[in-house]
This record gives structure tokens, sequence and C-alpha cells, in this order.
């Protein structure tokens, strides 16, 4: 469903919890009670659930699309952006816009939603109420749709009309529309999408339109040059250009716990608006989606790495949805501190002797986690072969084990380790009410 471009999808949301697996709680001075008590969970793995929280998603709603498959996508050579590197005057930039801008793309997406009619809100004034009754059976008390717009950007993957954006670009929408550089509107199908990661692929009846080269975001390192193209604020193919800040930006860091994505941060300026454009290299290569900014600050804006993005949208394309895998665990980052707490507060009823791992807070009833004899208390130390330090490493490790498939998790339980298969399960799909 789309929103309003004025507003940041993300940053009026409040935190939820959604009902998935994998999640990683808050560390405060209350994890203790938590871990007795059993708070909210964590649904550990790979399946964002909830809704986000004080980060602002930069377009109006969009939805997925399908994972991004295309073979023009996925066998497109990886150029090093080292290779058009930055010259004196800064013309690389103007290469690259000139280059790809063609293949940069607006998304309106268009919801329509139940709305009061006037004199229905009369009705509800307890005073008029008096004359014209409770019932429905007022004067003209009626049932009204209003239509809400909202706008994104997008990029054009492949040359069979597939374009890649975000999920809240599009979430929601009854119609969606793609308008191209040179001015042509065309309609737009939602191929796909994926709440967890903010991933969707929509698809046009235009077959060879200009396509973005799709970049390595596992290459990068901050200090690289980074280019953002898109529709901030309803401004066409806006160009703001920075350097990439940082890389591996957990969704815990950036407030948005419902996402399963390490994001890349830059300092090219992102506004509502521009969620869904590329994020570029000094080469010309997309390396990221724009798809969030911090609220009250400035240069601080977050996309989701291509290879992440790419990922999600081959499935979206093959399969028009993304299953990610759920455990049903609420995981806490164990600290130096945390440890001593546990070990000091008598009705803790645990001991803990390890300085770091993912310390286990809930086990889901009935989940994958509680079938395998995973307990509250447990802290885990490798999953799958590869050893954590973090409640996000368990999330990315787990992301990448199958559905279905038994895997080894070792846990660290009063003193002693040990091993457990787990079976992970199909998280539960996020709706839009609930991103």
């Amino acid at each position: 469903m789309s929103e309003p471009q004025e507003k940041l999808p993300i940053q009026d949301r409040s935190p939820d919890q959604a009902p998935i697996d994998n999640r990683i709680a808050p560390a405060t001075n209350t994890a203790v009670n938590r871990l007795r008590q059993g708070s909210k969970y964590f649904s550990l793995l790979l399946l964002s659930t909830v809704a986000s929280c004080s980060f602002g998603y930069l377009a109006a709603k969009e939805q997925l699309p399908t994972a991004i498959e295309s073979p023009a996508v996925a066998n497109s050579p990886i150029a090093s952006s080292s290779s058009i590197l930055a010259t004196a005057n800064n013309s690389f930039i103007t290469q690259v816009v000139d280059k790809v801008g063609p293949a940069v793309v607006r998304i309106n997406a268009s919801t329509t939603v139940a709305s009061r009619s006037a004199s229905g809100d009369y009705i509800d004034d307890p005073i008029l109420r008096r004359f014209f009754g409770n019932g429905s059976t007022a004067p003209n008390r009626s049932t009204e749709r209003e239509v809400r717009q909202g706008t994104g950007s997008g990029f054009v993957i492949d040359n069979q009309g597939r374009i890649m954006t975000n999920a809240h670009v599009v979430s929601g929408a009854s119609r969606v529309t793609v308008t191209l550089r040179d001015g042509r509107t065309i309609p737009g199908r939602v191929r796909g999408l994926d709440l967890v990661t903010d991933v969707a692929v929509i698809e046009v009846d235009k077959k060879n339109l200009p396509s973005i080269p799709i970049g390595n975001s596992d290459a990068i390192k901050p200090g690289e040059w980074a280019i953002a193209i898109g529709n901030p604020l309803g401004l066409d193919n806006t160009v703001t250009a920075g350097i990439i800040s940082g890389t591996g930006r957990t969704s815990a860091e950036i407030g948005a716990r419902d996402k399963r994505v390490n994001y890349i941060q830059t300092d090219a300026a992102i506004n509502p608006g521009n969620s869904g454009g590329p994020l570029l290299n000094a080469a010309g290569q997309v390396i990221g989606v724009n798809t969030a900014i911090l609220r009250g600050t400035q240069g601080l804006g977050f996309a989701i790495p291509i290879n992440t993005a790419q990922r999600i949208a081959s499935q979206l394309i093959a399969n028009g949805k993304v299953e990610h895998p759920f455990l049903g665990i609420q995981m806490i980052d164990l600290t130096s501190q945390l440890k001593e707490d546990i070990n000091n507060d008598a009705n803790a009823n645990l001991k803990i002797d390890v300085e770091q791992g993912s310390l286990i807070a809930r086990v889901v009833r009935n989940s994958p986690a509680a079938s395998a004899g995973i307990r509250p208390g447990d802290v885990i130390l490798n999953v799958n072969g590869k050893p954590v330090r973090n409640s996000n490493q368990v999330q990315q490790a787990i992301e990448k084990t199958k559905i279905g498939s038994s895997f080894p998790v070792q846990l660290r339980r009063n003193g002693q380790t040990i091993t457990l298969n787990v079976t992970p399960v199909a998280a539960p799909p996020i709706t839009a009410a609930q991103e």
C-alpha cells in the first residue's frame, strides 16, 4: 500500500513484534528479568517479521517484486569501480548518470482505502446523535472510498521489463504505474515482494528497456564513491553523491528489527521518494537499493546490498514469494555485563561461563527450536558449523539454511557444550499491516 510521499514510512512507525522466528531482543538492564519471565520473543532467524522502528523508509509504501533472477542481471559482468575512478573534475559522476540514468524510473502506487463520509462524521457528534440517532439510517450516511497516492523509485534490471524497488513502495497497492525518464508512463504489476528484506519486483510490458549493470556489494569498502539516483519529494531524476560510510549495519543498529538485512550506510543524500532507487559505484554499477534514513539525522542513509536484493529478487521472479527459515527463539547479545548480572542474580537459576555468543531469552512453544530441545538460558556458539559471536550473526547463518533441512546448533548450557539438530520451518508471512 502506498503512503503519502511526505511521510517517512519507517519514521512514524512504532516497533512491533512479529510472530516470527529469530528475533534479537535489546539488551537492557531488565535482561535478566526478561530471561526469567520470557518476555517478547526474538524470533531468531531469517525472517524479519515485525514493524520497523524509528528509521525512515524513503519513498511511499512499495511492494517487493519477485527475486531478480533475470540472466541479464545475474550474469552481468562485474567491473571494478576503480576502473572509472574519480577524475579531478568529478566528471565521472556525469558519465555514470548519462550511462544509467535512463534505467531509473519513478513508481506511482495507488491504494484504495475506506473512509467515512462527512455526514458520518457529524453522526459521531454526541449532540447531533440526539436528533439523528445512532443507527445507519441517519441522513446521507454512506461509505466512501479514498484513493491514496505514493511515489517511489526503481530501476530496470533486465531486458524483460523487470524493475527492482522496495516492498514498502508498492505493498498493498491496487494500481502501479511506471514513468520512464523520457516521460512515458506505463502500467506495471507487482511480480512479488518480500517485506522481511523490503525488496520487490515489478513487471511492465516493455522489452529491451535500458537496464543497470549489477555490481558486487560484497566487495565495497568505506570511503568509496556512492551515487544515488531517484525521485525524492517528486523531483524526478535527482542525483546525489557521497561516499560509502559503512557496511554491515544491522537492522537492530538502525532501528528496523523486523528486517533481516545488513545495510550499506552512505552520506549521499536520500529523502522520501528515493526508496527503491539505485545506489551506484563509480563504475556505474548498482551496489545497493536505497531504502531508509534515520529520523532526525543528516547524512545517514541506508541501502540494501545488491547481492541480498538480487538473491531475493531471483526467488520472487521464480516463485512470486520468498520463504524465510523460522526457529522460534528470542535472542540477546551476550556481554560481560549481562553475564555478570545473571551470575550474580540468585533467582536466575543459571550460570554462564562464556564471554560472547547469543543468549536465548525465550523459546516459542511448539516451534522448531522447542522441538529440538533448545531452552531459555542456552548460549548459541555455532550454527551449522559456523562460529557466531552475536545475535545478528546467528540470524545471518540461519538465513542461509534450508527450510525442512536439519542443521546442527552448538550451545553452552550450565557449563557444558552440547549440539542439537534443528529443522527450520517457513516463517509466517508478514502482512502490510504488520510492516
